[in-house]
């Protein structure tokens, strides 16, 4: 007892000299050229222009020829998703998306929020830019950086937009009016994928800061969960200066001294500094972190490591990419849902919200593109990235939702972001925030935007 008392003492010691530390470091800004061959000699054109999703009778023909040549392969008895998607759920997903899904009114309704490009660093970026419908008398609208992840779009965005940009109409106070601006990362949907090897997070947060600056912000918030967490705070290291907040719903902590404390066991927990909650959230820590993880992460070693092999079949086959894509709607949203025979996809999701995203994808051809990501980011491994072992100095706010893949607690998030500010334990959700509960995650937002703009 005495020993293990020592021993978390000394532990702790440690951590408090490892977090106490705040480096000034910056990621430097650089530039770069992603598009085809080698860069223009001319100037890039800077020109912002308007964007329509469309579609045509070819594509919808060839999307049903392919699915009717679907061939299911019958799933185990009582298997459910514990082997992944189950075919037998499969085949109601395809019905529904051959016989009832309208695409075309899917790109009426993509449309109905204004759609951009313009050219960055060699490549076609998109996005959509939401201004509000109306201000209080006096005020100006604060513009809001969001950034999606995988295997999510653009998308993902359209059910919070609305309480962002005109919360009064939607039931909440108007103290707070947003600006959206919901760019797609490029390689991911309607945004031109590199044509070079190196395109990663910090590539990213450089372009989507450069769009920004193009938009005219010279200070705004980001906001992102999955990748778009990683870009935005990569978007916080490099230009500290030009981000008011940043606010994420994961965080993804490589280099941190506190990740190992959970190993010296529950009891330790309170005197480490975690919450009741915490301890509820991480423990068993073999089912909860460790079981987990390993069964949630194979997608992830292949994309890391070979993603264009699975790639050319998903690219290939709308079914396989269906299923490949919302096994993660499913155990993502809630663990528990893998006990189902449906895999839980209807009961926070409409076939119509999901199979929207999948056709982003599909219709773009970016399943491929969009899995090269992981490997950009994680083919040379984890920790060798300057940005992981670096410090966030932007005031922060932070969404811990319940059914995360990996919860991350507050003193966690302190060691790489020393200004939290906003720290909260949501009443429910997943992984897909913005998708799955947009107006818990608006009113973090709001929360967070509030005791920032104390600061």
């Amino acid at each position: 007892m005495w020993l293990e008392l020592l021993l978390a003492s000394t532990l702790g010691l440690v951590i408090y000299w490892f977090v106490s530390r705040d480096n000034e470091e910056t990621l430097p800004l650089g530039d770069g050229w992603w598009g085809p061959g080698s860069k223009a000699s001319t100037r890039e054109d800077e020109s912002i222009r308007p964007f329509k999703v469309e579609t045509s009778d070819e594509e919808i023909e060839d999307l049903h020829q392919r699915i009717d040549r679907f061939r299911a392969t019958p799933p185990l008895e009582s298997s459910r998703f514990h082997y992944g998607f189950n075919a037998s759920y499969l085949k109601k997903v395809v019905s529904y998306w051959r016989n009832e899904f309208d695409w075309r009114k899917q790109v009426e309704i993509l449309n109905q929020y204004p759609h951009f490009k313009t050219k960055i660093e060699g490549l076609d970026i998109h996005f959509i830019h939401v201004k509000p419908p109306q201000l209080p008398s006096g005020r100006t609208p604060k513009p809001l950086l969001m950034v999606h992840g995988w295997p999510g779009s653009f998308y993902e965005f359209y059910k919070i937009i609305p309480l962002l940009t005109d919360p009064k109409a939607h039931g909440l106070s108007d103290e707070h009016v947003f600006e959206v601006i919901c760019p797609s990362i490029p390689g991911y949907g309607f945004s031109e994928a590199s044509s070079k090897k190196g395109f990663n997070t910090v590539a990213t947060a450089r372009i989507f800061y450069k769009l920004m600056s193009r938009l005219g912000f010279q200070k705004f918030y980001i906001q992102g969960g999955d990748w778009g967490s990683l870009i935005c705070t990569n978007m916080a290291q490099m230009v500290p200066n030009h981000v008011k907040g940043l606010h994420l719903n994961i965080a993804f902590m490589t280099k941190n001294i506190y990740t190992l404390t959970p190993l010296l066991g529950q009891r330790f927990g309170r005197f480490l500094g975690y919450t009741e909650r915490d301890i509820e959230l991480l423990y068993p820590f073999k089912e909860k972190v460790f079981n987990s993880i390993v069964r949630e992460s194979g997608y992830l070693h292949i994309q890391a490591t070979k993603p264009d092999t699975v790639g050319c079949a998903l690219n290939d086959s709308p079914v396989g990419l269906a299923a490949y894509i919302l096994e993660k709607f499913s155990t993502w949203t809630n663990p528990e849902y893998r006990d189902l025979e449906d895999g839980g996809l209807e009961r926070k999701y409409s076939l119509e919200d999901l199979l929207t995203n999948i056709m982003i994808y599909w219709t773009t051809g970016t399943i491929v593109s969009s899995q090269r990501f992981y490997k950009e980011n994680m083919g040379q491994g984890v920790m060798v990235h300057r940005h992981e072992g670096m410090k966030v100095l932007v005031p922060t706010g932070y969404a811990a939702f319940p059914c995360e893949l990996l919860h991350v607690p507050e003193k966690w998030v302190k060691v790489k972001y020393p200004k939290l500010i906003s720290y909260s334990y949501m009443e429910r959700g997943g992984h897909f925030a913005a998708f799955e509960e947009p107006k818990l995650l608006a009113q973090d937002i709001r929360k967070f935007v509030s005791l920032a703009e104390l600061q």
